[in-house]
């Protein structure tokens, strides 16, 4: 029999803040359990282990990290809606590290391929690029420099990474000047 108010949804969010405090590498069902006061056996029928519960997670922290980029897109196009997006995105990595960790593991595809929250970072990512008049296969090359220029950056900025001492804001700021260049003079694909 279930734990009276414990369910799937209030889990998840749980081991979402779990993975604020102490990193997404530090939930598990066993600290899951701990903060809410039952034995670990409690949680299985709710979650079916700890795979589960971290892919949880990771849809929750991807939902919640794509509803703040497309209010920031809104009704934007170009440079104006790529730095939107940019300054959203790094704003949840660095206000939400082990949530954001959470969007950055693999997943089981299994387990996400309707996920509302993927179509939709989907659907807004290439949204965003179609203004720069990318298409197939070039949007996934850019969606791919975008992914891994946005990682890198606030993953060396959150771990302290940039020591000299030039404003990391102004940095990023030109990061996004550059990326707005090379998305409008993008090699395309002939």
């Amino acid at each position: 029999m279930p734990r009276a108010g414990l369910t799937a949804d209030r889990l998840v969010a749980a081991a979402a803040d779990l993975a604020d405090e102490v990193g997404f590498d530090g939930v598990t069902v066993s600290a899951l359990a701990r903060r809410f006061g039952v034995k670990d056996a409690s949680l299985y029928s709710h979650v079916r282990g700890l795979k589960d519960l971290r892919t949880r997670v990771a849809l929750l922290a991807g939902g919640e990290m794509i509803d703040r980029i497309a209010a920031a897109v809104a009704g934007r196009a170009g440079k104006d809606a790529l730095a939107a997006f940019a300054d959203a995105y790094r704003e949840y990595a660095l206000t939400h590290p082990g949530r954001y960790a959470a969007t950055q593991s693999p997943v089981d595809q299994d387990l996400v391929a309707d996920a509302p929250a993927l179509r939709r970072t989907a659907e807004i990512t290439y949204g965003m690029l179609r203004a720069y008049g990318l298409e197939e296969p070039d949007l996934t090359d850019a969606v791919r420099l975008l992914r891994s220029t946005f990682h890198g950056y606030c993953a060396l900025e959150a771990g302290g990474g940039f020591g000299a001492p030039r404003d990391v804001r102004h940095s990023w700021d030109k990061a996004i000047d550059a990326l707005h260049i090379a998305l409008t003079h993008w090699p395309r694909e002939t």
